[in-house]
């Protein structure tokens, strides 16, 4: 039986270690390599060619979905799959579109985790029931979200903070949540106002807010 290369990349050790636990029982997977940044995974590349790679979307150096296209570009055959703490409905799409697989969230992990390898290794599509129906729901199941949307103008790693302001939290929270610096969060704040044509910071939290419920 051919083993199948997995690389993860994620910067919590509990979370690598327990995805680790997790593949190591099943006898035709074997973990091939592990980082906690961007920066590392494309090291990983210089000594492992991943048949799999299980992605976290918020790293410390970068967005996941940068880390896709240049897994795509230097890897083509690799089938990804997204791991991320944010809701589906955020950034699913955009991970599809990037060219991951599956997307699948860090609280259903330990669940689904097995099932939506084996179901990308098949080069089929893993979202979860929900996510499916809300791509129904909104009537983009075959087409991306239209770019006249003002927040699909946002960044990735913008979007990420849109989403966290929406769920209530403060500006030090978002920072420890992303790994990031206060200082660089105030920026993100600032660059999603001028984009999304805000003058305060309570319309961003409202707007943020009102974006997020919409989406439920």
């Amino acid at each position: 039986m051919r083993q199948v290369n997995v690389l993860i990349v994620d910067d919590h050790p509990l979370v690598r270690s327990g995805l680790h636990e997790l593949i190591k029982n099943e006898p035709d997977l074997e973990v091939c390599c592990e980082a906690a940044s961007l920066e590392e995974a494309v090291q990983c590349l210089g000594h492992c060619s991943p048949d799999v790679a299980i992605v976290d979307i918020s790293l410390p150096d970068g967005s996941g979905l940068d880390l896709i296209k240049r897994l795509r570009l230097r890897n083509p055959d690799t089938r990804i799959l997204v791991l991320s703490m944010h809701d589906e409905t955020l950034l699913a799409k955009r991970a599809l579109r990037a060219g991951a697989l599956g997307y699948i969230n860090k609280e259903e992990a330990a669940i689904n985790i097995m099932a939506a390898i084996r179901q990308i290794l098949k080069g089929k599509t893993w979202v979860s029931q929900r996510m499916t129906e809300y791509l129904l729901r909104m009537g983009a199941a075959s087409a991306p979200e239209s770019l006249d949307s003002p927040v699909e103008c946002l960044s990735n790693r913008e979007l990420e903070v849109f989403e966290l302001i929406g769920r209530g939290l403060s500006t030090s929270e978002i920072a420890g949540k992303l790994h990031l610096s206060i200082k660089t969060i105030e920026t993100h704040r600032a660059k999603i106002k001028k984009k999304l044509n805000i003058d305060s910071g309570g319309e961003l939290t409202r707007r943020a807010m009102q974006w997020s419920f919409e989406r439920q």
